[in-house]
């Protein structure tokens, strides 16, 4: 191999016998890492293994992904391991460069376009005054300084000439932002769904748009000066022909493939190879035409219908693979050849200026605006951080004006090690600085116990499967509104966000439903729109979609309820009753864990066996509830809700008081429990009078043997279950039972009545009433338990007391 170099260019000249492509192994003499396939998946390997572990050890601190493929190329370089390392040497020889580097532009290509199909063009549209005033000086207001800033050095500072010139095109890419990178940084931070998140994903595409609109152009214009002028004009002329053939005979196309595709079913085979062939043919454009390779695929890419079902059908084949084992190929490739040591202190004192300078033009283009709309200091510092943020497509264009000689290897260094350091420290003080579930403490008691008697009550109602909704609308219907204590219901259709990047939350008006996204929500929205017609006066209906991350869907449920000041949450249980059998959804398992301890009311969470569907509570019949009574704040939130529902004609209530004989002294904060205990158990009894159907019965019990049997004994006596969620774990009627939880979110009568080995039959609610953060016991919403058990022991019933109220 030979190579040459220039003062400030290093152009290596490979020479590879195309015969000797893969090695015959160790048994014929071979070394695997001297052949070119063999050194490649070597790479591949090492580097999707160390980037791995490094995300898998700096995430905790807060570290997003990009960083942490970022060090691992850093590592892997000169700056570490010294310019002539043989271990390096072997596994990253220069001769494999020019293959290797070519499979990883590829997969940083179908990233760029994995990442564009997941952006909704429409929230340009939608975006509001605040996006947009901050989307434009996020764009300016950088750029304005940067150029400033290069005039400025450039006639003070001596340096060389072809560093001189440079600077104003490391101007223009440094006050570059991305779409791409906020949305990633967003989704690694879990920030999607905060209003942070919105605002950052909403103004980030606009300045992105621009940003990358000036991009093409300058660097078109640098690429054309090397050529006759006539250049510049094809070269952007045939840039505006492909993007338009995109967006009028590509996106269309694709628009086909989704209308011609069953609901509900997936994408057809071939359609999934047109797509790829498009990715293929766009990328082989955009080089045609002098374009940077990615040009193509990410502008197909936002061209791509975003969500189900093509662009989820597109995300889930290509994602992992692409994310896992292409992109940190070339993070490591991008950042191999940096050496910090070969680096003069004159370019890094430039550079610094010129990085500095941008960074806080697009920190306070972000954080001013964001402070005169009076966003908290501390979020607006947060934002303004996001905004500012650099990533991938930062370093692509730092390769493309290196490939054209704008820059050189040192300021190519310079500027990658900078992006990393910026990233590698803001990252984590973004994530310290903006806790999104802190808005939902509040110090005034948002519970139904709380609540006025003659009061409406605001219930919010998840919907996570459609199948559910019958239940949904029978339980509040036995939740007895009427003219004097109407209801005000809310309800949240959750569906999974797949196929686009940016949340969405929509509100369906009478009468409109949304061309797009509605067909989702349309059985839900019929539902409660007759349920409204039957009950006109006393219900109110407002049925919300919201296309989010299950891993953050908790912040749209907890917004959504501080902002309409609801009581109650009404949570389905992640298990499902079908006649196919029981089936189990682990992630709306974490959304309710994380609504527990987030809510800013009180929470119900909903175990649907099919008991109430169908239920007509017009006719003679009576819809049984029973509420399983020990002590306690959840108790008695099950209690309040329970003699609402006691108020309905058709419904029977019975309360049963379990006392507990073991009880030893009681402390002052039980004391005061108790008292309330008496008073709304006093309550239900003063408002049951003359009501033949309500029934008061107390039990007792001393340890958890004949607890777990009381329980036992009333699973199938009645249609609907209530109880409460925690009790005092000093109690000795509950010893023991918190060991042996499948299910910690549901508490220890919960869990009873939904675990595996339950005979229960009937539907529950299990309440838990809103607290005030660390006041509330979260040991059972630690990490789960898993392949646990409960063990009942069978001993006869204990005689009890029916007291005729």
């Amino acid at each position: 191999m030979n190579n040459t170099a220039t003062t400030q260019f290093r152009i290596w000249w490979v020479c590879q016998s195309p015969k000797h492509a893969r090695s015959r192994g160790y048994f014929y003499g071979h070394a695997p890492l001297t052949y070119p396939t063999s050194t490649l998946l070597a790479q591949l390997i090492v580097a999707a293994l160390l980037s791995l572990l490094v995300q898998f050890i700096l995430t905790p601190l807060g570290q997003s992904a990009f960083t942490s493929m970022m060090l691992v190329g850093f590592a892997l370089g000169p700056s570490v391991w010294g310019k002539n390392n043989e271990i390096m040497a072997k596994l990253y020889p220069q001769k494999s460069y020019y293959v290797n580097q070519t499979v990883s532009l590829f997969g940083c290509a179908l990233f760029m376009f994995v990442v564009g199909s997941k952006m909704d063009m429409g929230m340009i549209k939608r975006s509001g005054r605040k996006a947009v005033v901050i989307g434009i000086l996020s764009f300016t207001v950088p750029l304005t300084l940067n150029l400033l800033v290069a005039r400025f050095l450039s006639a003070t500072v001596e340096m060389e000439t072809t560093f001189r010139n440079s600077l104003y095109y490391i101007a223009v890419c440094q006050s570059v932002s991305s779409f791409h990178v906020i949305a990633c940084l967003l989704a690694d931070l879990k920030l999607l769904n905060s209003e942070l998140g919105r605002l950052a994903l909403s103004s980030s595409m606009i300045s992105g748009t621009s940003s990358w609109a000036l991009t093409v152009v300058v660097l078109t214009i640098r690429q054309g000066s090397l050529g006759p002028k006539t250049t510049i004009i094809w070269e952007l002329g045939s840039a505006l022909f492909l993007v338009m053939f995109i967006v009028f005979a590509l996106r269309p196309a694709m628009i086909w493939m989704v209308r011609t595709t069953t609901e509900g079913k997936s994408v057809r085979e071939n359609y999934i190879f047109f797509v790829f062939v498009m990715v293929l043919c766009c990328s082989l454009g955009s080089e045609f035409i002098g374009q940077h390779f990615i040009f193509g695929p990410m502008a197909l890419g936002m061209a791509v219908p975003e969500g189900p079902p093509l662009g989820s059908a597109l995300v889930n084949r290509l994602e992992s693979v692409v994310v896992s084992v292409l992109l940190p190929s070339y993070f490591v490739f991008s950042v191999i050849r940096v050496d910090v040591f070969s680096i003069r202190s004159e370019t890094v004192a430039v550079l610094s200026v010129m990085c500095m300078t941008s960074f806080l033009g697009k920190l306070f283009a972000a954080m001013l605006p964001a402070l005169l709309c009076k966003m908290p200091p501390i979020d607006a510092l947060s934002f303004g951080l996001i905004m500012s943020s650099q990533g991938i497509t930062d370093v692509m264009i730092l390769q493309h004006i290196r490939i054209l000689f704008i820059i050189d290897e040192q300021i190519y260094s310079v500027l990658v090690v900078a992006i990393m350091l910026l990233s590698g420290i803001f990252t984590p003080i973004i994530k310290m600085l903006y806790q999104p579930s802190k808005q939902f403490l509040l110090y005034k008691k948002m519970t139904i116990e709380q609540a006025s008697a003659n009061m409406e009550l605001r219930v919010l109602a998840c919907i996570y499967h459609r199948d559910g909704t019958p239940s949904i609308v029978s339980l509040l219907e036995i939740s007895n509104p009427t003219a004097k204590n109407p209801i005000c219901c809310y309800v949240f259709h959750l569906i999974e966000l797949a196929g686009r990047l940016s949340p969405l939350l929509m509100s369906h008006r009478p009468g409109k439903v949304d061309n797009t996204h509605g067909n989702h929500s349309t059985h839900i929205l019929k539902a409660f729109r007759s349920f409204e017609r039957e009950n006109i006066g006393s219900v109110v209906a407002n049925v919300f979609t919201a296309i989010s991350p299950f891993a953050t869907a908790y912040e749209e449920v907890c917004r959504l309820a501080l902002d309409n000041r609801t009581s109650l949450i009404i949570a389905p249980f992640h298990r499902q009753w079908t006649l196919n059998g029981i089936e189990d959804f682990p992630k709306l398992r974490g959304v309710n864990r994380q609504i527990l301890l987030r809510a800013p009311c009180s929470v119900g969470i909903f175990i649907d066996r099919g008991t109430l569907c169908g239920a007509t509570l017009r006719s003679s019949s009576m819809y049984n509830i029973g509420i399983i009574f020990v002590h306690g704040k959840d108790d008695r939130e099950a209690l309040a809700y329970g003699m609402r529902m006691a108020e309905h004609p058709s419904v029977s209530v019975s309360l049963i008081r379990i006392n507990d004989r073991g009880q030893t002294a009681l402390g002052s904060k039980a004391s005061i429990d108790l008292d309330l205990d008496k008073e709304i158990i006093s309550e239900f009894k003063i408002a049951a009078v003359g009501k033949k159907h309500h029934v008061y019965k107390e039990q007792t019990a001393k340890d958890s043997v004949e607890l777990v049997n009381l329980v036992r004994s009333l699973e199938n006596s009645y249609d609907l279950i209530l109880v409460g969620r925690q009790h005092s774990a000093t109690s000795p009627m509950f010893a023991g039972l918190d060991e042996w939880n499948e299910f910690p979110e549901l508490g220890v009568l919960g869990d009873m009545l939904a675990s595996s080995d339950s005979g229960c039959e009937v539907s529950v609610l299990v309440m838990q009433q809103q607290g005030f953060g660390v006041e509330d016991d979260t040991r059972s919403l630690m990490p789960l338990k898993e392949d646990l058990t409960a063990i009942a022991v069978d001993i006869p019933r204990k005689s009890s007391k029916v007291f005729p109220i």
